[in-house]
């Protein structure tokens, strides 16, 4: 399975991503860079965390605009699964490939933390090594993770099975409405999540929980 990381100035995750990737697929993605409007024939493209564009306006709002974006999105409507983490869900929000908003989080102030996620679809491409059910454990930094939706919205994607993960245990950092913590588009293939899988994957970050994600999407699982 090929792979692509897209690179935008201010993405600080972007060498995690790439070494997670690596790791799980054996074989190094592509870095794609924001003035680029082609994309290689790929099978994931995946927007890393950090602060593109220091941040300015509101989270991701900037990076939407630019033009590698456009192709982002023309591949997501031919069905190319597209991850963005972090910095990279409010991307994909910013740029209208998933619904809902996220704002800044309810205490007001930075969280870097482990949260616990529950497993609330586990049968997208983005989650079918998992159990429905499981909890899983996960880092998360940031300061607009808080995600809303208006009550329409909410129930369409709760019916739909859109969510794919929730902060379980309490664990909510954020705020986030109905605990949300990752959810797909309507046709599934693309996913948006606050917390890092990518930084929980081996032993050496005390845990591979995050490993499972990744195996999903590239279709790696173990038979």
């Amino acid at each position: 399975m090929k792979s692509a990381v897209v690179q935008l100035p201010g993405l600080n995750r972007d060498r995690d991503m790439i070494t997670a990737l690596t790791k799980i697929s054996g074989t190094a993605p592509v870095t794609i860079w924001q003035t680029e409007t082609e994309i290689p024939d790929v099978d994931l493209i995946v927007i890393p965390g950090g602060f593109s564009y220091g941040d300015y306006l509101r989270c991701g709002a900037i990076a939407a605009r630019m033009p590698v974006m456009q192709a982002i999105k023309a591949k997501a409507e031919a069905g190319v699964k597209v991850l963005g983490v972090c910095n990279g869900f409010q991307i994909l929000v910013e740029a209208g490939l998933l619904p809902g908003a996220l704002m800044r989080n309810a205490s007001l102030k930075f969280v870097c933390k482990e949260v616990l996620l529950e497993v609330v679809n586990a049968d997208t491409d983005f989650s079918r090594a998992y159990e429905k059910g499981q909890i899983i454990r996960s880092p998360v930094a940031h300061h607009d993770g808080n995600f809303f939706a208006d009550s329409e919205t909410l129930a369409r994607i709760e019916d739909n099975g859109q969510v794919v993960f929730r902060y379980a245990g309490g664990t909510n950092p954020n705020g986030s409405v109905n605990d949300i913590a990752g959810i797909v588009n309507a046709k599934g293939n693309v996913l948006g999540m606050m917390p890092h899988p990518e930084n929980l994957i081996e032993a050496a970050h005390g845990g591979s929980d995050g490993r499972g994600l990744f195996a999903s999407a590239l279709d790696v699982i173990a038979a």
